[in-house]
């Protein structure tokens, strides 16, 4: 924000500060020695003060400079504050202004008035300057973080628009069509049925959640998108569900959880499969009893969200596993939603590797180069390990780095397919058929375990299986001990 000047008969005092504050006050009081007073303590702060003792001259001052927070009066010579806090709480933009009451002893009434309107806060004359600066403080730190609310909201908003499910495969067109049935299931005031969405990585989970809240009736709610994966192991009790004040060291304040910010809008929960067994079942609850307590809380709130959920992992076979409970995945999986993987997709290759090229070029301004046929081809013939998601970085890679005519094969810099594991595995004995289904299990990890030198995100990787499952039988059977690397460990066992 840009500094201003101070104004008004405050603006001589102020003009002796050596930094020009930043925050803009002001106050409509017409008790002179107590506006003066409040005028000091706010400027030796680091705000600007504007005074005006007359309500009309208040509302002048209040349209041109447009404050970050006003201090008013209810009881003023001309008039009455209650009859301009609706002008008082807007700017000429229509954007929100705080503002903070001041009632005299008797006026309490006046001041719960007030708050029905739209007021942030009142204080009880005489007021002890330092309660003031208490107040101010809260008031603005609650608007600031409406305003990064309302941003977050509306940069979501931006990025729901542009979600766009691209291809004209009978798969793709099948989809679409799911996801138009699901969004007619619910009107306005109707929680619709949880969804699970389920695809490999990099297929576009994430696209097909944004399009079910674009297409629902809740569509100008919040969209909460949680990376189950990404949260620390330590904090996601309180990320999801939110915590009070001194819940846990660290916890300076009450915080509401990501399932409350999604109001009754979304809570997409991406790679659902990461959640640890203990907050499964919690979450479980909040879902069938549709209500939500936070860390260190006896209060429980109302839950009015939708419940989306995604893995690439297959969770019937992990609740058969023990390692996700049952009954929250036949919760979760009310409805399905089954991406195909870009492999299967024929042409759609072609149409989305064009769509990607076409946006980059009118991102950065450049010409778009087109494919040549030979590069038509590979991309064909490429199985796409990374889906979707390697197909954009690929392509938008090419299309930055092309200098003149259409793309090759050589710019596409495709990687040559790498097998999940040599074919050469031998068996004790010579005899698979000998071995019992343990056995085998064991010794095709040891095996991937020996060829990657012990990587377990990289032998993950060529069993097909999540680096989670893989730890959890290389428990099992007592496999890879403190020799094993793991790069990407976010320590699920420890």
């Amino acid at each position: 924000m840009i500094a201003r000047e101070p104004t008004g008969q405050m603006a001589s005092e102020a003009g002796q500060a050596t930094l020009l504050p930043s925050r803009q006050v002001l106050l409509i009081e017409d008790e002179a020695l107590f506006a003066r007073a409040v005028s000091r303590r706010l400027e030796r702060a680091g705000f600007a003060v504007s005074h005006a003792g007359l309500l009309q001259d208040g509302l002048a001052m209040a349209a041109r400079l447009q404050p970050d927070l006003i201090l008013l009066d209810l009881r003023l010579p001309d008039g009455d504050g209650l009859t301009a806090l609706g002008a008082l709480s807007r700017n000429p933009e229509g954007a929100p202004v705080p503002v903070l009451v001041l009632t005299a002893f008797g006026e309490v009434e006046d001041a719960v008035h007030a708050m029905k309107q739209g007021a942030a806060d009142y204080l009880k004359k005489p007021i002890d300057l330092d309660e003031l600066m208490l107040a101010v403080e809260g008031v603005l730190r609650s608007a600031g973080l409406r305003d990064r609310l309302d941003f977050s909201r509306e940069r979501d908003s931006r990025a729901l628009e542009g979600a766009l499910l691209v291809g004209e495969s009978p798969a793709i067109l099948d989809l679409k069509s799911r996801i138009g049935q699901i969004a007619q299931l619910a009107g306005p005031g109707v929680i619709p049925p949880s969804v699970l969405i389920q695809g490999e990585t990099g297929s576009g989970k994430d696209v097909v959640a944004r399009l079910l809240h674009q297409a629902s009736a809740n569509r100008k709610a919040p969209f909460v998108h949680v990376d189950c994966a990404a949260l620390p192991r330590d904090l996601i009790e309180a990320e999801l569900f939110g915590h009070e004040k001194g819940a846990y060291t660290g916890a300076a304040g009450a915080r509401a959880g990501l399932i409350e910010a999604a109001e009754d809008g979304t809570l997409f929960l991406d790679e659902i499969g990461e959640l640890p067994l203990d907050l499964q079942a919690k979450l479980l609850a909040v879902i069938e009893r549709r209500r939500v307590r936070r860390v260190g809380s006896v209060r429980e709130r109302p839950v009015a969200a939708r419940f989306l959920s995604a893995s690439n992992r297959d969770l019937l076979r992990m609740s058969g596993e023990g390692t996700f409970r049952s009954d929250l995945y036949y919760r979760l999986n009310v409805l399905s939603v089954v991406l195909p993987p870009l492999r299967e997709r024929g042409e759609d290759i072609v149409l989305l590797a064009r769509h990607y090229a076409n946006a980059t070029a009118r991102r950065y301004g450049l010409h778009d180069p087109g494919f040549s046929a030979d590069s038509l081809g590979a991309m064909r013939r490429y199985p796409w390990p990374g889906n979707v998601r390697e197909l954009r970085n690929l392509v938008e890679r090419a299309v930055l780095l092309s200098q003149q005519g259409a793309i090759t094969p050589a710019a596409l810099s495709l990687p040559q397919a790498v097998p999940l594991l040599p074919v050469e595995l031998p068996a004790p004995g010579g005899n698979w058929l000998e071995l019992s289904l343990a056995e085998a299990e064991r010794l095709l990890i040891e095996h991937a375990l020996t060829v990657t030198d012990g990587n377990i995100s990289e032998a993950a990787r060529r069993l097909d299986v999540t680096r989670m499952t893989l730890r959890y039988r290389m428990n099992k059977y007592r496999l890879g001990g403190e020799g094993a690397a793991d790069p990407d460990d976010r320590g699920e066992y420890e």
